[in-house]
Parts: structure tokens; C-alpha cells; sequence
């Protein structure tokens, strides 16, 4: 096992990674041993493995509560029914909430903690590469809007992370690509010898080898630990995480949400900046070849969906890295470097969205 430290002063938490974990959590969390606990989760995660889970604190008094699976339960909806089964149950402000499951989860449940009775602790168990490696890290939870992605949310970071690697053996392919799309992010803003090295262990990676794995997700909740504690409320650096997201969003928004998966979303979204940057010579054609020879080798889309320019705009406006009415973009200037960039050319973004289209 591997234990990684988030630095926020008092605030500061651990990220567990490594095989088995699911059966230490009562010995890597024993503050949870007899709290009123909340396990938020869904049939799919909580079928394989909420049991497990809950045998780890049988002295504690456990409420569950099962959402959809899939991006469009990330709603209103969903948190006013978490927050009534909480309510009913009589939870008081010592009870903690547990997300178990994906990005999904995660963000819901986050919410859902940073606002019952104003705050109770949270706890994130990832079960998806994807959240594992990006959204469980970092305190950023939300619920979405049908005007846009995560437009009701708050900062609130959880008391700890753990990170169960062999959960990532039951993941469906499409599933298991997504969360590649965010550890190829990784070396494409700030580690370029990290980025050398996927492309090196493509097979290891699409094969799920265990070492490999790890290796791949305590570099990128390295990577993103670092940056969270030298920007946690993304007034700065933090944006760079962002890469290919505000493309990404819009497209995952444009779709009602459930025809495009996050990370595929944000992989052409990824080539649509990395395009746009070579437009504006900041990037090298071959470092962008390099980018989309990569996301294709590990599966993952490089094309986005064809849709208006109008549809692109409305949507992209909605971005929370929209300042002053001015939208911003975060582009490669080189493997392992990137920077925010305000007022970039209207017509270069349109032909770089229609030439990865």
C-alpha cells in the first residue's frame, strides 16, 4: 500500500492506494467505527461490493442509499432524496457519508456532506479508474444542471481517500478507457517523463496489470495532490486540470448527458485544444501527434460529435473558467507544459472543433 498526503494544513487528508483495501477499511478508518454512517453508492458498485463495506463497520449504525447509474442522476433530484433519507433517519452532525462508487457518486455525495446540517465528514472510496485518478482527489463536488455540468456545487474535501486497486478488475472496457483519459491529462500538462512513460506501457495498461496500474494512479493523485495544495479553490495552476474539459462539458451537456461517457468526452476534447494549440503555435505538430496517437492506442475517441458552432458557444459559455464573459482554454505548449489562455481567436477555435469533428 501506498499512502499519499493532501497538504491543507488542518485540513490536510490521506489517499490510500493498493490491492485489497476494501478489507483494511476499518483499520485505515477506525474514526468511522460506530458513527452514524451514510454509504452512498449504486446497484452496479453496491452488488459487488457494499457488503464487503459494510462488514468493515458492523458496530456502526449504516443507512444506504442507491442513485442511478449514469451522469443524468447527478441531479437535484438525486441530492434532495439523499437529503431526505437523512433527515428521516434522524442523522445528526456527527454522522459521516461515505461515497462508494464513480465520479458520479462521488460529486453527489460530496454535495450532499458539504451542505447536511453545514458539513458533516466525507469519505471517498473511487471505484472507477476515472474517479480513483481524478474526482475523488481535490474537493470539487457538484451536481448538474440542464444548462450545464457542476454548476451547483462547493469545494469540500473529504477526510480521507482509499483506493482500492482490484475493484478496477470488474470495470466494463468502455469504463476502464475513460479513466485513462484523465491519467494521459496528467503527462500532457506536467509530466512529460510520466507521459513517456504510458506510451511505453500501453499494453501493461489496457492488459490492467496490477503494478501498473498503481504505479499509473498514485503518479496522477500525486500529480493532482500537489496542485489541489498549491491551488485548492482554482484561482490559479488548478485550472490546468481542466484540460480539455471545457470541450469536453459541452459536449457531454450537448448530449443530454448519457450518450457521450466523461473521459471520452474529455479525450476529443483534449485533441480539439492540442489542435487549437498548434494553430496558434504553441504546440509542435509532432508533440501533438504524440497526443492523439496515445489516446487512440488507449482506446478512447479523438473525433468529437458534429454539432453547430452556436450549440459549441452556448455551452462553452456556461464553463466556470468563463471570466468577464471571456471564455478560456487550457493548451498544451508541450508534453509535460501547459498554460490558461483568455481570448483566443473565435475563428481558430471553430476550425479547430470543425477539424476534430
Amino acid at each position: 500500500m501506498q499512502t499519499l498526503t493532501v497538504q491543507l494544513d488542518e485540513r490536510s487528508y490521506p489517499i490510500f492506494i493498493g490491492p485489497q483495501l476494501l478489507d483494511q477499511a476499518a483499520e485505515l478508518l477506525p474514526e468511522l467505527a460506530q458513527r452514524q454512517l451514510l454509504i452512498v453508492t449504486n446497484h452496479t458498485v453496491g452488488d459487488l461490493y457494499l457488503v464487503r463495506l459494510q462488514q468493515q463497520f458492523s458496530a456502526a449504525r449504516v443507512l444506504v442509499h442507491y442513485i442511478g447509474d449514469g451522469e443524468q442522476f447527478k441531479s437535484l433530484d438525486s441530492y434532495a432524496a439523499i437529503m431526505s433519507d437523512l433527515i428521516g433517519a434522524g442523522f445528526n452532525r456527527d454522522c459521516a457519508v461515505l461515497a462508494l462508487g464513480g465520479g458520479v457518486v462521488g460529486d453527489i455525495a460530496g454535495f450532499v456532506a458539504a451542505t447536511y446540517q453545514r458539513g458533516v465528514d466525507f469519505y471517498q472510496i473511487p471505484t472507477t479508474l476515472l474517479a480513483q485518478v481524478d474526482s475523488s482527489v481535490g474537493g470539487k463536488t457538484a451536481v448538474n444542471h440542464p444548462g450545464g455540468k457542476n454548476l451547483i456545487g462547493a469545494f469540500y474535501q473529504p477526510r480521507a481517500v482509499l483506493i482500492d486497486c482490484d475493484v478496477l478488475n470488474s470495470l466494463a472496457p468502455r469504463d476502464f478507457y475513460c479513466g485513462l483519459a484523465e491519467v494521459v491529462k496528467y503527462g500532457i500538462i506536467h509530466d512529460a517523463d510520466f507521459f513517456g512513460w504510458l506510451e511505453q506501457q500501453q499494453q501493461a495498461l489496457l492488459a490492467r496489470d496490477s503494478a501498473t496500474l498503481q504505479y499509473a494512479i498514485a503518479s496522477s493523485c500525486r500529480i493532482k495532490a500537489d496542485i489541489v495544495a498549491a491551488d485548492e479553490r482554482e484561482q490559479d495552476v488548478r485550472a490546468l486540470l481542466n484540460l480539455g474539459h471545457t470541450f469536453g462539458h459541452a459536449i457531454e451537456a450537448a448530449n443530454d448527458y448519457n450518450q457521450w461517457r466523461h473521459g471520452e468526452a474529455v479525450a476529443a476534447g483534449t485533441v480539439i485544444a492540442s489542435r487549437l494549440a498548434v494553430a496558434m503555435q504553441l504546440l509542435s505538430a509532432s508533440d501533438f501527434r504524440r497526443i492523439v496517437a496515445l489516446l487512440q492506442a488507449l482506446q478512447l475517441p479523438v473525433k468529437a460529435p458534429a454539432m453547430p458552432w452556436e450549440t459549441w458557444l452556448q455551452y462553452m459559455q456556461r464553463d466556470k473558467k468563463v471570466k468577464a464573459g471571456k471564455l478560456r482554454f487550457v493548451l498544451p505548449t508541450a508534453i509535460g507544459k501547459s498554460k490558461l489562455l483568455t481570448d483566443c481567436d473565435e475563428e481558430l477555435v471553430a476550425a479547430a472543433i470543425a477539424d476534430a469533428s
